[in-house]
């Protein structure tokens, strides 16, 4: 199975981070806080696919997604072997003042979180995260 995931992260301040997260409204990791994403539909392009998820879990749409690479452990996912290709978007503070996040689709609920203290995480998501931290540090955001 293939899918997206999205980090859509926005600055706080004095270098420090945060992003939004969805709570699961269901299994697998029910009540768990995730990435917004979701499986890929036939014939769709991978960054379409992302920016859907990431409107129909959260009513956002960011100006800008970049790929930021694969995850695909065989364990990543209880349900089978997943591929997931995770973006990354970077909104501005006056972008991200304007955003009103609303939890919709299969996601129970939606959330900023400061990147440098997470909840426990869905999936692979941890290791996402890690990633898109290494990313922001290394281009300044």
């Amino acid at each position: 199975m293939l899918t997206v995931d999205a980090v859509l992260v926005a600055p706080l301040g004095a270098g420090r981070w945060q992003v939004l997260l969805i709570e699961r409204g269901r299994p697998p990791f029910q009540g768990t806080w995730a990435l917004p994403g979701g499986y890929v539909e036939p014939h769709e392009p991978l960054e379409a696919a992302a920016r859907r998820e990431l409107r129909e879990e959260t009513g956002l749409e960011p100006r800008r997604l970049e790929q930021l690479r694969a995850f695909g452990d065989p364990g990543r996912d209880p349900r089978g072997w997943t591929v997931s290709v995770a973006y990354l978007a970077v909104a501005g503070q006056e972008e991200a003042r304007g955003m009103r996040p609303a939890a919709a689709d299969d996601a129970a609920g939606v959330a900023w979180f400061d990147l440098d203290d997470l909840p426990e995480l869905a999936f692979d998501h941890a290791e996402i995260l890690a990633v898109a931290r290494a990313r922001l540090a290394e281009t300044g955001g």
